[in-house]
Formats: C-alpha cells, sequence, structure tokens
C-alpha cells in the first residue's frame, strides 16, 4: 500500500524535474534585469518586459491633449459666410476665394515652370487662423475632456473680425467682438482652472492690432489684449508684440505639402536653381513713414546693376502673383527684408520657401519673433545690417552682400532650405503628415509654455509671470 502511493505522486528524478522547472519560471518572470547593464545591441533590457508594475505602456498623446472650445460662430465660421464684409486692408477686393480648400485658397494650376503642379495655393496672408484651425481639427491628441487637456485651443478669429473695423471711427464697434468673446471664455468652466493661463488663439493679423492704448478715434486696432481677462492668454499670431503673451508664428506661404516626400522634392529644386540676381526686393516705397530704412533700400536696389526690384506701386507689377514673386526669389542669392507697416514681413517666408538668404535691417523683423521656428544661430542663415538710424545711414548693401565668401553664401543657403520645412503648414486636408512643419512646432512651444507655468505653481511661484508684462529681450523694438 504504501509503496503504491508513492509511486502514483511522482519518481525522485521527475519530481527533481518538476521543482526545477517552477523555480526557473519563477526566476524568469520576477528576476529585474534592471541590475544589468544594457548591451550595445540591446540584448539585455532595463527591466521584466513582463513586469507591468515596473514597465507601464508610455501614452504618446500624454502631455500633449489638446481640447477646442465649443464657442459661438459668431467669433468664427460666420466671418467666413459674411466674407464679402471682410478686407486685407487698403485693397477692397473679394476675400472670399481665400476660403477655398480649408483656408488655402484656389489651388495654382499653371505654374509656368516656376513652381512643381502640387501642393500650391494662392494662400491669403491673413488666413493664418483658418488654417490654424483647419489642422488643429486633425490634431492626434484631441480630447473631449478638458481635464485631460494640457492646453485649451480657442477658435476665436480675431484677425478676420477686427479687419471689418480697423477703418471705422466708431470704438465701440471696434472692441464690441473682443470685449464678448473675453466675458464669454472667462464664464466657462475650464477658465477657473488656470485661469486662462492654459489657453491660446491664433490671430491672422499683426499684434499690434488688438493693442490699442487710447479711446480716441485715431487710435489703431480693437482693446482685445488689453482687456485683464486677455493677458492670461497667450495669442500665437504673424507678429508678435513686445509683451510676454504673445509669440510670433510664421506666415502662411503658397506651399502646403501633403508629405515628407514633396516638401524634399522642393528642397531639391531650391538647390538647382540658377541665381543671377546677387540681391532682391519686392515691396513699394513708404514716404510716409519717417525714420524708415525700407526708402533708402530700394533706392539702393535701384542704383545696383546687380538688385531686382519688383515695385508693388507700379502699374502692370502684381506682387500678389505668387508666380511672378517666387520667380523673382528663386533667381536670387539675397532677398532684403526692410520693415515697412510694421516689423515684420510675409515676403520672409516667401523668400525662404525660394531658398534666397533674407537680409534683415532691424531685430525685431525675425530675431525677436520667430523664436520656435528659426535657428538660434542667426548667421547660419541670414545677413544682419544693423541701422540705428536711417535719416544718416550710409552703408552700401551691395558692399556688403559682394563681402560675403562663396563658402559662407552656400552655407547659408543649405540652411535656408533646411528651414523649408519648419515655416510651411501642411495641407489640413491631409491626415498623412510625417514631417514636423510649423503647425507642430507651434503645438510644441504652447504645451511647453503651459508646462513652465503649471511648474511654477507646484513650487509656489506666481503664475502670472510671463504673461501681463513686457518681455525682457537683449534685442528691443519699440510699441507702436
Amino acid at each position: 500500500m504504501e509503496e503504491k502511493l508513492f509511486r502514483t505522486t511522482c519518481s525522485t528524478d521527475l519530481c527533481f524535474a518538476i521543482f526545477i522547472s517552477f523555480a526557473l519560471i519563477w526566476i524568469f518572470l520576477c528576476f529585474d534585469y534592471s541590475t544589468f547593464p544594457s548591451s550595445d545591441n540591446g540584448v539585455l533590457i532595463a527591466s521584466s518586459v513582463f513586469s507591468t508594475d515596473k514597465l507601464p505602456l508610455q501614452n504618446p498623446c500624454s502631455g500633449r491633449y489638446l481640447f477646442i472650445h465649443n464657442i459661438p460662430s459668431r467669433f468664427n465660421l460666420d466671418l467666413i459666410r459674411d466674407c464679402q464684409s471682410l478686407t486685407r486692408g487698403t485693397d477692397k477686393s473679394d476675400m472670399c476665394p481665400y476660403f477655398q480648400n480649408s483656408g488655402l485658397g484656389p489651388e495654382i494650376e499653371d505654374s509656368r515652370g516656376v513652381f512643381f503642379n502640387s501642393s500650391l495655393f494662392k494662400t491669403n496672408q491673413f488666413l493664418l487662423e483658418v488654417i490654424f484651425h483647419n489642422r488643429i481639427k486633425q490634431y492626434e491628441c484631441l480630447t473631449n475632456d478638458s481635464a485631460m487637456a494640457s492646453g485649451i485651443y480657442v477658435p476665436f478669429y480675431a484677425g478676420l473680425d477686427i479687419s471689418r473695423y480697423l477703418w471705422n471711427p466708431n470704438i465701440s464697434a471696434r472692441d464690441s467682438s473682443a470685449r464678448d468673446f473675453v466675458r464669454l471664455i472667462s464664464e466657462k468652466p475650464e477658465w477657473k482652472r488656470m485661469f486662462g493661463r492654459d489657453h491660446f488663439f491664433v490671430a491672422g493679423r499683426i499684434s499690434w492690432d488688438f493693442r490699442r492704448k487710447t479711446d480716441e478715434v485715431s487710435g489703431w486696432g480693437s482693446i482685445l489684449r488689453f482687456l485683464p481677462e486677455s493677458h492670461n492668454m497667450t495669442m500665437l499670431s504673424i507678429e508678435a508684440s513686445s509683451w510676454r503673451n504673445d509669440f510670433a508664428i510664421p506666415y502662411p506661404t503658397y506651399f502646403h505639402p501633403s508629405k515628407r516626400s514633396e516638401v524634399v522634392e522642393w528642397q531639391n529644386l531650391m538647390r538647382a536653381r540658377r541665381r543671377p540676381h546677387l540681391f532682391t526686393l519686392i515691396g513699394a516705397p513708404r514716404p510716409g513713414l519717417r525714420d524708415s530704412i525700407r526708402d533708402t533700400v530700394i533706392k539702393q536696389c535701384r542704383d545696383s546693376s546687380l538688385c531686382k526690384f519688383m515695385d508693388c506701386s507700379s502699374n502692370g507689377v502684381n506682387c500678389d502673383d505668387p508666380i511672378t514673386t517666387m520667380k523673382a526669389f528663386q533667381s536670387s542669392i539675397f532677398c532684403l527684408q526692410p520693415p515697412g507697416d510694421s516689423y515684420t514681413r510675409r515676403s520672409i517666408f516667401d523668400s525662404i520657401l525660394g531658398g534666397c538668404i533674407p537680409v534683415f535691417f532691424n531685430p525685431g523683423t525675425a530675431y525677436s519673433q520667430y523664436l520656435w521656428h528659426f535657428p538660434e544661430n542667426q548667421t547660419a542663415y541670414s545677413v544682419y545690417i544693423p541701422v540705428r538710424d536711417a535719416r544718416i545711414w550710409s552703408g552700401s548693401i551691395e558692399g556688403i552682400l559682394k563681402g560675403i565668401s562663396k563658402e559662407r553664401e552656400s552655407a547659408m543657403r543649405e540652411e535656408v532650405i533646411r528651414m523649408i520645412p519648419r515655416i510651411v503648414y501642411a495641407d489640413p486636408r491631409s491626415s498623412s503628415w510625417d514631417f514636423e512643419d510649423a503647425f507642430d512646432l507651434a503645438i510644441k512651444g504652447i504645451l511647453e509654455r503651459v508646462e513652465d507655468v503649471r511648474r511654477k505653481i507646484k513650487e509656489g511661484r506666481d503664475p502670472g509671470e510671463g504673461f501681463d508684462d513686457p518681455r525682457d529681450s537683449k534685442y528691443t523694438f519699440s510699441i507702436k
């Protein structure tokens, strides 16, 4: 009987084998491999892949979620529907065609050899807020739960709204939408969490159009950015002010690629372009602007046989024609970018798109503006000719540019061409982007900014720091 019981349990060898097997399985599942160094080929891992508490699955959207506020259509879509009331400025031409293709404008079908026929549109420089809104709808980390969001986007088309009233002497009409907007947004439950410091909106006009400092009829623009609630929100615009709650992002160009291969093809075309002109300037004189360098720059360009000047004030010269302007940029080594009505110009980005090295005369034109999109080393991609007093400046632009070595010129042009994907906005109708564009860099900048505020709150510091006062900068440019 005892012999039978012993035999039905197991033999000595079998029990020993079972014991060893269970021991090995236990060691494999529970042992922490983090005590071993990883080999170069990655054979040894940091910790057991079976230990989910030690190596949780990473959420690719962690820290990147965005929430889109649902606001009344009077602040966005109604403005598009009433596009006849909108204006680009003194030019009263119809804005409606520019809203085609999600704000990209009409397709450029006949490029006349200047463009390759793909992803090119006649994009209006003031439609950034529409392009950005349509692009953010395709953002991979949207959430309907505002509590999960790292940033809150408010789709207020502030630039389109104010464009209806910029020349209206009625101050109340200019400020009406701004006042209604901040009242509406500050009453929403999402506002209370950080009192708007995680909110941002995009404006397709320069910051000064929203910073009127007086209630005199002669004052320019609206008071949107001087309203207390607006202080706490970040505004992304084509040109920032010197206030800490403004950040500049690129003007829209004519190129809106859907995938990396289109960008690479474009870059290769720009590398291969023959550039017969040493420098180029596209623009119009500003005789009414005292102390402006523009007229001096125009005169020097006119007087030089090495400079191509397109006078946008002349009859027969259509500077709104993408083919004409881009052909000029693509045929030039350097492109002059003097300030005009404001510090920045859309021409900066069109010239970079054309592989043309920008020449700046004021740090407020680029260096203090596009901090998220331009390289920190300004000399790597541009030429800076400082002009402190245009009335007494006697420098020679031609002489300065001729003095640049061919080696440095080639290096700068290559850096400019490398910048192209960073300054274009991908087609918002696509969902197959495989490169980082101007939109991606803007979102990354916003998320880092909001995270910085959260860190200050945790540390017991003032979360309002950097929202309602002018920024300290090594670059100075006056508040108009």
